[in-house]
């Protein structure tokens, strides 16, 4: 397969857009050792299976019953020879075959501080409109390990911004995604160096 002379294959599992994982593929793009091998996504109109088609990258839409029924795509993935799992915007709750199947190596990237403002629900415009009502006077990412409970894995890194009194959960959002840019990137690199 072509993919095998690489030490890590990363699939990137994403609900929306796309732009950390657009991130993530100029990242690895000359990397001769980690690469973007697949793009998993629970949404066939989502944005980011345009990227994989754009970047060359193999993608593969989920099936919800599939997913959380059977043995959610485990043996797939491990066919695929993907042994880093990166949820960059996923918004189904992993279950318990994957996290078990990819244990230490899978992680995720939460828009805020955890352990607040995690749990089911907590995505997107939500999760800085309750940071904006709390008060905290400051806000930030998380990247954590995953297991079977929603934000709930060992936290791996944080970077912090300060909220102002005038921000919106729009500027607020602005202020995350320059954090998550900037430090999931490279954040992957260090783990995928050190675990695979």
């Amino acid at each position: 397969m072509k993919g095998e002379s690489f030490k890590t294959n990363i699939g990137i599992f994403a609900s929306g857009a796309g732009t950390n994982t657009q991130k993530i593929i100029d990242h690895f793009r000359s990397n001769k050792t980690t690469k973007v091998a697949l793009i998993v996504s629970n949404k066939p109109e989502a944005a980011v299976l345009q990227i994989a088609k754009r970047e060359n990258i193999p993608s593969m839409v989920l099936d919800k019953d599939k997913f959380f029924r059977g043995n959610a795509y485990a043996d797939e993935l491990k066919e695929k020879n993907i042994n880093f799992i990166v949820l960059a915007g996923f918004l189904w709750k992993i279950p318990l075959a994957l996290t078990e199947a990819y244990s230490g190596k899978m992680i995720n990237l939460h828009p805020a501080l955890l352990p607040k403002y995690g749990g089911k629900g907590m995505y997107g415009s939500r999760v800085h409109e309750a940071v904006l009502a709390s008060g905290d006077k400051e806000s930030g990412i998380s990247i954590h390990y995953v297991d079977p409970l929603y934000d709930h894995g060992q936290i791996i890194f944080q970077a912090k911004c300060r909220v102002e009194e005038n921000d919106t959960a729009e500027s607020l959002a602005k202020k995350i995604q320059l954090l998550e840019h900037a430090h999931f990137p490279k954040i992957i690199e260090e783990l995928t160096m050190c675990k695979i």
